[in-house]
């Protein structure tokens, strides 16, 4: 970051014992310029947020195992079941160890991807495309054993709550891949962690509500995320996911509650994994 110097001042440069402080609040007011600090999220971040908002409960324990563990199986059968050489697994085996998954569900969940006797059936990832309530793009990322089961399913749901299920590619080309790091923030300086994450890579953040959200390259996950824990900082969340380039507002309540509703019945699915979509709707929408 040190391109950055070239827009400090004259004055400031021949004050030594405040160039320190200074250089600092110049860098934060730069790097702010390029990092987002507002309520203005993806559709992604957004649904997080608004589950917490709405309280939303959370999928049952034993969905939750069965989901954490169907992802272990899609990464070892991706990139092998050694999670120090396969990133992916690793990061699965994390969320999985999170929500206290029991150890051998893990192990079994790792022989599974692997292809190892009597593991079961092979789970495959298969991500569909289509368009929900108000015209919004929706992927939805399944690990599954029945990809005829998992397609009726999501194609039923969007086509109840007025959208359709498409082809691959419709919306891939909305969504970029990206390394996602979330932090509860509490005591911790926010301008601080901006300028941590930034200096390992970062390329973007938004905070809000004592939350921060950074994203990366998908590549710089585990560099940005170790930078970050190793000044201390907590991590909620890291992760592996896809950010809309653009968003499509909705204001219509009556949309609104229909795009929820879609968001959490996809979410509920025992073969989805992930459901991203580029909505962005008012905060004074949400309790409506």
């Amino acid at each position: 970051m040190a391109y950055l110097c070239q827009d400090l001042d004259k004055d400031t440069l021949m004050v030594p014992f405040g160039f320190v402080a200074k250089f600092r609040e110049r860098v934060l007011e730069l790097v702010k310029l390029i990092f987002k600090e507002s309520g203005e999220m993806s559709g992604h971040s957004k649904w997080s947020t608004i589950k917490r908002q709405k309280g939303v409960a959370d999928i049952r324990r034993g969905q939750q195992f069965t989901k954490m563990a169907n992802a272990i199986t899609v990464a070892a059968r991706e990139g092998g079941g050694n999670p120090e050489a396969n990133f992916k697994l690793r990061l699965a085996i994390e969320a999985a160890r999170a929500i206290n998954t029991p150890k051998e569900n893990i192990e079994r969940a790792i022989a599974r991807g692997t292809g190892a006797a009597g593991a079961g059936a092979a789970i495959d990832e298969v991500v569909y495309e289509g368009y929900g309530p108000g015209g919004i793009a929706i992927m939805v990322v399944t690990a599954t054993d029945n990809r005829q089961r998992t397609s009726s399913l999501i194609r039923s749901l969007l086509e109840r709550s007025g959208g359709s299920l498409g082809g691959p590619g419709a919306v891939a080309w909305i969504f970029n891949p990206t390394a996602e790091i979330e932090m509860e923030l509490g005591d911790a300086d926010a301008d601080q962690a901006v300028l941590q994450a930034a200096d390992a890579g970062a390329e973007d953040a938004e905070v809000f509500d004592g939350t921060i959200i950074i994203y990366a390259k998908p590549e710089q996950l585990d560099v940005v995320k170790q930078s970050l824990e190793s000044s201390g900082f907590v991590i909620s969340r890291a992760e592996l996911t896809r950010k809309p380039t653009t968003l499509m507002r909705i204001q219509d309540p009556k949309i609104v509650q229909q795009v929820l509703t879609l968001m959490e019945k996809l979410e509920e699915l025992d073969d989805v994994q992930k459901v991203y979509s580029n909505f962005d709707i008012p905060d004074e929408l949400v309790s409506v």
